[in-house]
């Protein structure tokens, strides 16, 4: 029987979904299948939930942050990626950057997209919610960002990701990065190990 195809629920705002996105390529090699990227807004998956970023909700634990940390080193060599730069402009608002990226499904430049917006948040990081930089920062990477944004305002593109975003909390999500292995939900990059166990063991 065929593997089931994981899907990796994301938002560019994330920094554990852009080492997630990192680490999925080696994933896909042993499983043998491709992960399904959905495009999500964040910020809505917050409001839906009450829930907040890790930088709101570690501020003052003792101890949780610095784990955090060595978690974060433990997943980087595990999965032989680079780490992240932190952003200096965050929070970034990702809302036009995520309809975006639906517009870049509908053109069919989807992969290169994903690609392009999380290096220019979290490798040479760049203020994304600002339309001059983000343009000129995807264009660099051999994108039409201005079809893309144009497309961006589109009320289809706009409900596609309204949709994503409600069916993703219908299902559990809360956050990112999510990913489902059929009705199986995982939370955090560091569950990809049982997520390729769970597509390997199916």
């Amino acid at each position: 029987m065929p593997r089931i195809a994981p899907q990796f629920l994301f938002d560019f705002g994330s920094p554990n979904a852009y080492l997630s996105h990192l680490a999925i390529a080696a994933i896909e090699q042993r499983i043998g299948v491709k992960f399904e990227y959905v495009p999500i807004l964040l910020g809505g998956i917050f409001k839906s939930t009450n829930n907040r970023s890790p930088a709101e909700t570690l501020a003052g634990v003792k101890n949780k942050r610095e784990f955090q940390q060595v978690e974060t080193e433990r997943f980087i060599k595990r999965f032989h990626v680079q780490p992240y730069v932190w952003n200096p402009h965050f929070p970034v608002n990702t809302l036009n950057l995520m309809r975006a990226a639906i517009a870049a499904q509908l053109e069919g430049v989807f992969e290169k997209y994903v690609d392009a917006a999380f290096h220019h948040m979290w490798r040479e990081p760049k203020k994304m919610d600002d339309p001059e930089v983000a343009a000129k920062a995807l264009a660099s990477s051999g994108l039409d960002a201005q079809k893309l944004f144009a497309r961006a305002q589109e009320g289809e593109v706009k409900g596609r990701l309204i949709k994503n975003t409600e069916e993703a909390v219908a299902r559990g999500a809360f956050g990112s990065p999510t990913f489902f292995v059929g009705n199986e939900m995982f939370f955090g990059k560091e569950q990809l190990r049982e997520v390729e166990e769970m597509v390997l063991g199916m």
